[in-house]
């Protein structure tokens, strides 16, 4: 019979809201452990537009509190984790001189249509008001408006129809999944007794005593409190705790990655930030070096089997050909493609991009046979994963009547602990250590921060390469052993952006299978059903070409 471990908390769901309410709880010393039904970040949270951001278009619909909230989260991640959030200049065209006033008047008054065209009197006046929520722990420049001479100059292919252009700062997270991980890491490392389990199914539920089936085998918990942060799943999950509820209305967000060298090198860095003809926001940037095109924002619920479909195929790059005349676009360029599910409140607005970005927790009692409250985390964005995550802590704090003993403010996530103020010369310093080329040190020093260091002592001075990808084979085999991968698909999917990017040939997803089978104990079968499998979800559902 399995043992009955007693707990303090149990998160069901290892997205980002629930990797940082894990790290937060597990600071303030209690025991607790999450449980994701698949790979940790490996729903919603590994389909953002991989942005951190404070919401600029939040100004919109009045959510001023959730403006200010998002930029200083914004702010704190730059600090926290500045090997995987990085600043990202972006770019406004702008189309006319005074549209959109009156309708965003109307917005804020509750109207729930938003301007369809906005105009440099109206953007001018959110840029000074983004700046002055942006202020609070500012690390970048406040924004400059453009005139159109400029903007051309700036940006050669970008269309003649412009009247001017903004530019402001937000910033981008390079490996989203990673930062998952390493929350969950930093939550396990400062409690020790807590559990962070991938791939683990809710068997059921006997009175105080939750049942999960776990790669490791059987688990039976007793916990105090359960936190629900499954997402777009939420509904279903405390369905099957018994509690059934209606509180999530999601709606659907689509991405593309484009290989296209023109772009990048047009773009300069920066990101474009504009309108499609019919007044939806859509965005293109540099993302490790591929151009990622997004968002769509429609409603829709089937997290299980979402895909990015044709019609939002032709939605992007028909936006893009109307922004940039001078650029040619179509479907060739496609390296990746993906689509989440936004775990959005449900809500009966006619218009998808009304719908609250903001957060909340509401509390299913105690009830009958069930002796512990549920806590459900409905909403939020991956910028203020932080700050909700301390909400609903000190929520369970008082609920098992504790106090806080720790602030995760200013706390570094994984490898932002001991980030270098000059890090040419850490990747110099650990180069020579190791007898390695700085370049190398450096390139590592992005990926993973200081945990770098570990990952080049294994490493070496000449470590065996992939022959498509600048991943080496010991590199991949420290990630597998220290990062709880259980499938090929985790290790290429979210412990590395090899698949998102495009750069997996089937040569190299071949010897990452062989690195896995060696290092997790795999038999032939496994291995080959492994690639098999992980090839065949990249093709289908992601447009990967495997060459």
């Amino acid at each position: 019979m399995t043992d009955i471990q007693d707990i303090d908390v149990l998160i069901l769901g290892a997205g980002i809201n629930g990797a940082g309410l894990f790290r937060d709880l597990c600071e303030q010393g209690l025991r607790c452990v999450i449980a994701d039904k698949g790979d940790f970040g490996g729903g919603t949270s590994a389909a953002p537009s991989r942005l951190i951001h404070g919401g600029i278009k939040y100004l919109e619909t009045g959510e001023l509190r959730l403006v200010a909230q998002s930029t200083l989260e914004r702010n704190l991640l730059l600090k926290n984790a500045p090997h995987l959030v990085r600043p990202l200049p972006t770019v406004i065209p702008i189309f006319s001189w005074l549209k959109g006033v009156g309708a965003a008047l109307r917005t804020l008054l509750g109207s729930t249509t938003a301007p369809r065209s906005r105009g440099a009197l109206l953007m001018k006046t959110g840029l000074a008001m983004y700046d002055f929520y942006g202020r609070r722990h500012r690390v970048m420049p406040r924004h400059q408006l453009w005139s159109r001479k400029r903007a051309i100059r700036e940006i050669p292919p970008i269309t003649p129809r412009i009247v001017a252009a903004g530019q402001y700062y937000d910033a981008t997270v390079a490996l989203p999944e990673r930062l998952v991980w390493e929350l969950l890491a930093e939550g396990m490392r400062a409690s020790p007794q807590s559990q962070a389990l991938n791939y683990a199914t809710l068997e059921g539920v006997g009175g105080a005593v939750l049942r999960l089936d776990t790669p490791a085998g059987a688990q039976a918990l007793r916990p105090r409190i359960v936190v629900n942060a499954a997402g777009p799943w939420i509904d279903r999950v405390n369905a099957a705790l018994g509690a059934p509820s209606r509180l999530i209305g999601g709606t659907k967000g689509s991405h593309i990655l484009l290989d296209h060298p023109d772009l990048i090198a047009a773009l300069k860095g920066r990101m474009i930030y504009f309108e499609a003809d019919d007044g939806r926001i859509c965005l293109v940037f540099d993302y490790l070096g591929r151009a990622l095109v997004g968002s769509t924002d429609t409603r829709d619920d089937d997290p299980d089997n979402v895909a990015c479909d044709d019609a939002e195929i032709d939605y992007f790059l028909d936006a893009l050909r109307g922004l940039l005349p001078g650029l040619s676009f179509d479907r060739s360029q496609i390296v990746y493609a993906y689509s989440g599910i936004r775990p959005l409140p449900a809500s009966d607005a006619a218009n998808p991009g009304l719908i609250s970005r903001d957060h909340s927790a509401p509390v299913a009692e105690p009830d009958g046979a069930r002796p512990w409250p549920i806590i459900s985390l409905v909403g939020g964005k991956w910028t203020t994963f932080r700050g909700f995550a301390e909400e609903v802590a000190d929520l369970v704090l008082d609920r098992l009547g504790q106090a806080r003993r720790f602030d995760t403010k200013l706390a570094p996530i994984g490898g932002g602990r001991d980030y270098p103020a000059d890090p040419e010369a850490w990747a110099e310093s650990a180069a020579r250590g190791i007898g390695t080329s700085p370049a190398r040190a450096a390139r590592l020093l992005a990926r993973y921060g200081t945990t770098a260091q570990a990952i080049l002592t294994v490493e070496g001075a000449a470590p065996e390469m992939l022959a498509d990808a600048d991943y080496s084979i010991p590199e991949l085999d420290w990630l597998v052993r220290h990062e709880s991968v259980q499938h090929l698909a985790d290790l290429v999917m979210r412990r590395t952006p090899l698949a998102v990017t495009g750069h997996l040939s089937r040569r190299d997803l071949d010897r990452i299978g062989a690195l896995c089978a060696a290092t997790l104990s795999w038999d032939a079968d496994r291995r080959t059903r492994e690639i098999q499998d992980t090839e065949t979800l990249l093709v289908t559902r992601h447009r990967l070409r495997l060459s």
